[in-house]
């Protein structure tokens, strides 16, 4: 599984209202500026989390977007599920309708799918909030 360039801003997007939770609504703009995501890509992610019930969005002079959860409610694998729509390591194992023609005669599919479940449980062991709290900013100073 290879996480998209989709998947990674998402989980920029929704730290970055993490972190600035208790200023409202934050507008997209600024979002952009500190994440150094274009506007427009951030857009069409928000298109996709907010219809998820993990942001909330409004419009208008003083719209923007805010967290409808707590950060320690939402995990890395809820984010990566909506922008990738697997995280299945094989696509045998991903998709709506799991299983390809071999399935009964396939060795290696025990094997799949405990790699699958290894990566839902250690995704779906992280939420936002321990990002935030594992976060560090390296500060480098100079003489």
């Amino acid at each position: 599984m290879q996480v998209s360039t989709k998947g990674r801003y998402a989980l920029r997007f929704l730290l970055d209202l993490a972190e600035h939770r208790d200023e409202g609504e934050i507008p997209l703009r600024g979002i952009a500026e500190r994440q150094g995501i274009s506007k427009k890509y951030l857009e069409r992610i928000a298109a996709l989390i907010v219809p998820t019930g993990m942001v909330h969005a409004s419009r208008g002079k003083q719209g923007g977007y805010r967290l409808a959860r707590d950060p320690s409610r939402i995990t890395v694998a809820d984010v990566l599920r909506v922008t990738e729509g697997s995280i299945a390591p094989v696509s045998c194992l991903g998709g709506e309708i799991p299983g390809c023609e071999r399935r009964n005669i396939c060795p290696t599919l025990k094997m799949w799918q405990g790699l699958d479940q290894v990566i839902d449980d250690y995704l779906s062991g992280i939420t936002l909030q321990d990002l935030l709290d594992q976060y560090q900013p390296i500060i480098e100073y100079y003489i």
